[in-house]
Parts: C-alpha cells; sequence; structure tokens
C-alpha cells in the first residue's frame, strides 16, 4: 500500500497546533500535512495526546492555538456539525434499540435527505461493509466485527471528506482484529476518504497506515510510512517504542563517509554509513533482534562479533526468541524465524553462544 503523493500544504493539514489544559500542553506544538485519499495513524501509548489532537479535528476540543486547515479552508473555530467530517468511536456508539438499517440511515434523516436517497445510501453502505442480509438485526444480534463494519457504515453515509478513527478495533479481540484490520483498509480504500486514526497498537497502526505520526508528551517525534518509522527511526524513544529493538549506548570513535564505529558497552560496532557527527559525541545503537544471528560456534567474521550465555528461550510458534546475557550482565534480545517444522537447533538455556550482525543492520541514534 503506497501512501498518496501529497500536494502543496496537503488536504488536511494542522499547523502549530496546541492544546492546554490548566496550563499544561496536552498537544504542543503540532504541524502535520496529510494526502487526500491516505489512512494515517497517530500512534502513542496512553496520555501522550494523540485523542486530544483527533478531538480538535472533530471539533470537540479547541485548540489553544495554532490552525486546522481541511481542503485549504481553517475550521478550527467550526463547531462539529459544520464539519464535513465524521468520527467513529472504540464503542461505535450504535443505538440499541434501532435496527441496522435505521443505524445507518440515522444521520441521513437528521439531514432531511430524501426518503428515495436515503434507501439508496443505506443499501450502498450496506454492500460496501457486506451485510445486506442483517439490516434487519438489532446490534446486540451482531458478532463484534460486525458492530464495527456498522459503525463504519454509518460514518461514510453521509460521505464525509475525512473520517476520524478512535481506537476503531480496541473492543475486539487479537484474532478478528487482525482479520478486520485488512476489510477495513479495503473499505476506506474503495471508498476513497481521507482518514486519520488513533491507536496505541503498533501492529494496528503498521498493518492499517500509510503514513504514522509517533507521538509522546503531546509532541510528535517522527512521520514516515511504516517501514521508515520501523527501520530508520529517528530517536530512542521511537526505536524502542516500534517493535523490539536492543539498544546499546556508546560514543562516536569514527565517522567517515562509507562507515562509521560506535565504541559502546559491549565494544566496538561498526555501521556500513557515516552520520557526520562529532567524535566523542553521544549515540546509541538500535538492533532489531530479527537481524541478529545466533550460534554456539564463532562464525567467520571479524567484526560486530560478541558472546554470552543464554538465559532465557521462548518458542512463538513462526520464531523463537532467545535472551542472552552478556560479559557485563546486560541482555540482548535475538529473534529466529522458525523455517521448517522440526527445529534441528541444539541451543538450549545456559548454553555460551556467539551473536553478530551484519554492518547494514545497525541504526545510530544520537538523540
Amino acid at each position: 500500500m503506497n501512501p498518496p503523493e501529497l500536494s502543496g500544504d496537503g488536504f488536511l493539514r494542522t499547523d502549530h497546533l496546541v492544546k492546554r489544559f490548566d496550563g499544561v500542553a496536552a498537544v504542543d506544538d503540532v504541524s502535520l500535512s496529510i494526502a487526500k485519499g491516505e489512512i494515517f495513524a497517530l500512534l502513542g501509548s496512553s496520555g501522550c495526546g494523540k485523542s486530544t489532537l483527533l478531538r480538535m479535528l472533530a471539533g470537540f476540543e479547541k485548540p489553544t492555538a495554532g490552525a486546522v486547515y481541511l481542503d485549504g479552508v481553517d475550521i478550527a473555530s467550526f463547531p462539529p456539525y459544520e464539519r464535513p467530517i465524521n468520527m467513529m468511536f472504540q464503542s461505535y456508539a450504535l443505538f440499541p434499540h434501532l435496527n441496522i438499517w435505521d443505524n445507518i440511515a440515522f444521520g441521513l434523516k437528521r439531514e432531511g435527505m430524501p426518503k428515495a436517497q436515503i434507501e439508496e445510501r443505506v443499501q450502498e453502505m450496506l454492500k460496501l461493509v457486506q451485510l445486506e442480509s442483517f439490516s434487519k438485526r438489532k446490534p446486540h444480534q451482531l458478532s463484534g466485527g460486525q458492530q464495527q463494519r456498522v459503525a463504519l457504515a454509518r460514518s461514510l453515509a453521509k460521505k464525509p471528506q475525512l473520517l476520524l478513527l478512535d481506537e476503531p478495533l480496541g473492543a475486539l479481540d487479537k484474532k478478528l482484529r487482525e482479520r478486520t484490520q485488512f476489510e477495513l483498509v479495503n473499505i476506506l480504500e474503495s471508498v476513497g476518504v481521507t482518514c486519520v486514526m488513533v491507536t496505541h497498537d503498533q501492529e494496528e497502526a503498521m498493518a492499517m497506515a500509510t503514513r504514522i505520526a509517533v507521538m509522546s508528551q503531546g509532541r510528535v517525534l517522527q512521520v514516515g510510512t511504516p517501514q521508515e518509522i520501523y527501520e530508520h527511526p529517528n530517536c530512542r524513544f521511537v526505536a524502542d517504542f516500534i517493535g523490539n529493538v536492543n539498544l546499546m549506548e556508546g560514543e562516536l570513535t569514527l565517522d567517515e563517509v562509507d562507515r562509521c564505529e560506535v565504541t559502546t558497552q559491549h565494544g566496538v560496532v561498526n555501521v556500513g554509513h557515516g552520520i557526520s557527527g562529532a567524535l566523542g559525541m553521544a549515540a546509541a545503537i538500535a538492533v532489531r533482534p530479527e537481524k541478529i544471528h545466533i550460534a554456539k560456534t564463532r562464525p567467520d567474521v571479524s567484526v560486530n562479533l560478541f558472546h554470552g550465555h543464554v538465559r532465557e528461550i521462548a518458542y512463538f510458534g513462526s520464531y523463537n526468541s532467545f535472551v542472552v546475557e552478556m560479559p557485563d550482565g546486560r541482555i540482548m534480545k535475538v529473534t529466529e524465524t522458525n523455517a521448517t517444522r522440526h527445529d534441528s537447533r541444539d541451543i538450549t538455556w545456559n548454553d555460551p553462544v556467539f551473536i553478530w550482525w551484519d554492518d547494514a543492520a545497525p541504526v545510530v541514534l544520537t538523540q
């Protein structure tokens, strides 16, 4: 899934947006540009400001400072009912006394749409979410995934220019959530609506969004595609927040155009590119567990080779996870794909092992 091209200032833009509660900034100087038709995720832990930012887009919170532009119009002062925006909440907020057809039609009736057009639009939405045969049922007669699709159909029925999703799959169990992610993306892409979603679930953001904004303490730390965020984090927080990572603190001791070295507590780490930094500056090495090799016998490599003892092993079906304790007591995590049904590896608890990685695997972080 490729992100739409950003043109000009973007279809949705926040300009130095700030929201303070009792003098404390919940959203702190956030500027974003989102393309038309994009599925954009605000990702962060509880209290990072992502829901407050979403509520400002919806009009439920008034910004302390800054502007919100939708298709070139500053809507920051518009009340929610004057914005061409719909918001779908985690609880879905379906009317329990209405059947599915009437739930979807509710907003259209309030707008005074002619009856024939309502009929046509509701049928179109039921077909879109594949619930035509469920139109006469009440919400409690549907599964969680079906209720989620009804809420989506109701949100899309008024053809909003912008759809806001607040933890859209949070009420579903893990397996259903994973399946529904792809259904939801397919529906949104078929409609072509611009979408901003809030989630604390990294996998959900990675699976659904064209781009992600990682937030912490009210600020956006990095914006990028899922691959950019995962493979090229720009700071320690992003590297540690997205997936699993091994972080080794040290200092830059060599920096050339095509390589650099960071001396860490474990030893010297070779990196296959330069960073144009100052020698002696503090730097951290980030290495993803799946990019690390592990063996009981010493490999034929000369750089990025370390040793330790296996302290923990966990079997996750598709991969094994090893926790390796280094001589100084620090821990490194290694994951290895189970490519065959019969594991022939002889590594077990307390074994002395070697771990190593290619010079293209580590990321140098200076923030």
